[in-house]
């Protein structure tokens, strides 16, 4: 049993992996069509044979990359970076969705667990603290950097 790469047209690997699902094969255990891998689909299944018999019939599968990869390889695609990650205090951002959006601000604090930062809004006449989501502010400039 191994993790194997299947070939697929950009943007469809959602669509290939949900296919290869349904076909309900014996072989076939799990399919992965991570975010941050484009043109690729990751399948568990017991050997690249099974991929002979089906592919020729999903639309957008266009082969197997040849080896097969191993658990260790594939796990940092299974645990998700959290949305504060690369956000720090004294980042300025721009809030792209909520009642702020399009609104710049300065990031006071950061919840990791809570995946939520806390901003004080730019233009405020009074300083408000906001708290949002990490996924709806965009980092414009980092200290860090």
């Amino acid at each position: 049993m191994g993790i194997f790469a299947v070939k697929t047209t950009a943007s469809q690997e959602r669509t290939v992996a949900d296919m290869i699902m349904n076909r309900e094969e014996d072989s076939v255990h799990a399919a992965l069509a991570p975010d941050s891998l484009t043109s690729y689909v990751m399948v568990e299944a017991e050997d690249a044979s099974v991929f002979e018999r089906i592919l020729d019939e999903i639309p957008h599968a266009n082969g197997v990359v040849q080896g097969k990869s191993s658990i260790k390889e594939v796990e940092h695609f299974l645990s998700p970076t959290p949305d504060v990650e690369g956000i720090a205090e004294g980042d300025i951002v721009e809030l792209i969705a909520g009642p702020f959006k399009g609104e710049k601000a300065q990031v006071q604090r950061i919840d990791e667990g809570k995946d939520q930062v806390t901003v004080e809004l730019y233009e405020a006449t009074v300083p408000i603290p906001v708290t949002v989501r990490g996924d709806q502010i965009r980092v414009l400039d980092s200290e860090e950097r």
